[in-house]
């Protein structure tokens, strides 16, 4: 599964980080790092993109992005 595919309100926990030099480096700057636990916020109108809360903090992707990472979905959330 990939952050993209998470409803609004639903928790992931993060597996994978995907993407390529410069961009994966990127990701990981921003938190977007294995073990870390996230949430969908919120989604635009039109779907993309997408809002996620991790470590605090509210981060906005685009669905092209959100497809790179891999998650697990928390169970009774």
């Amino acid at each position: 599964m990939t952050l993209d595919k998470l409803k609004t309100g639903e928790s992931a926990v993060i597996k994978a980080v995907g993407g390529e030099g410069a961009l994966r480096l990127r990701f990981l700057d921003m938190g977007l790092i294995p073990k870390t636990k996230v949430k969908m916020l919120k989604r635009a109108p039109m779907g993309d993109p997408l809002d996620i809360v991790l470590r605090g903090y509210e981060l906005t992707l685009r669905i092209e992005d959100a497809k790179k990472h891999r998650d697990r979905k928390n169970r009774g959330e």
